[in-house]
């Protein structure tokens, strides 16, 4: 009888309608994969909104998911996909070379047919986040506040020659160690860290081609190592508000929320 009861509760459909859901969120955190070297997989994000700076309003910030090195790339406005394309070929593909996955929004640049056939060409994948989980492509958010804050130290009170600084603010993050590996980005992805002045280049000589490559290695695979072990750690953080999400077998029915769903029926 307590089965058929609690059956009978679990189906009622006006409580199932009405009640309010207590249950921490369904589904343990699925983080991206971890790539081996560096500008393999990058993200890509715009920052608008900015005043007019020498005819820019518009920054595109491209981010290698392995290394953490930036660009910002200052444009005249929003850009359309074909515009996009042509920015990450002349300020990104021309020096690291092509990539294996892109992770962006569900911008118009993004979803468009052009994009899509430019990937392709490429042999990249498209990574495209959710509206409902833009953490998705957090550390391409997270980049664009440190720039900003950065952008409103440098600017100080004209805030139209934020353009004239935007080569030092990425010069900035590139050479500040990142919390996830523990080198800075320039060291990551090249191998050594770039001498500050000129006295500092002896202490970066090195004999041989392949003293240069086994260096680069050891770097590459401790950065690996330490995206992985950042990565483990975020998912134990964020799982523990987790629960594991229910299977579902086909013909099921269930009951689906419309919190998230543009209806314009009564609810």
């Amino acid at each position: 009888m307590a089965k058929d009861i609690k059956e009978y509760v679990a189906a009622f459909s006006t409580c199932a309608r009405s009640k309010t859901s207590n249950h921490p969120p369904s589904g343990l955190l699925h983080p991206l994969s971890t790539p081996s070297r560096p500008w393999s997989h990058i993200a890509v994000v715009f920052v608008t909104g900015l005043p007019v700076s020498q005819g820019n309003t518009v920054i595109l910030t491209v981010i290698d998911r392995f290394s953490k090195f930036v660009h910002f790339i200052p444009l005249p406005q929003l850009p359309t996909a074909t515009e996009t394309a042509d920015a990450l070929v002349h300020n990104v593909f021309r020096h690291h070379g092509l990539p294996s996955d892109i992770v962006s929004d569900r911008g118009p640049q993004f979803v468009s047919q052009v994009w899509k056939a430019f990937c392709t060409t490429l042999g990249a994948t498209i990574s495209l986040t959710s509206g409902y989980h833009p953490q998705s492509n957090r550390q391409a958010e997270r980049v664009n506040q440190e720039l900003e804050a950065s952008l409103r130290c440098l600017v100080d009170r004209n805030s139209t020659d934020w353009s004239r600084y935007l080569v030092w603010a990425e010069y900035a993050h590139n050479t500040h160690p990142s919390s996830a590996t523990g080198l800075s980005p320039l060291e990551a992805a090249l191998g050594y860290p770039p001498p500050l002045f000129p006295s500092h280049e002896l202490d970066l000589a090195v004999p041989s081609v392949q003293d240069h490559l086994k260096r680069c290695q050891d770097i590459w695979h401790l950065t690996k190592a330490a995206l992985l072990g950042t990565k483990e750690s975020n998912c134990r953080t964020a799982n523990r508000r987790r629960v594991v999400g229910p299977t579902y077998q086909p013909g099921r029915r269930v009951w689906l929320s419309s919190r998230n769903i543009p209806i314009h029926a009564t609810s």
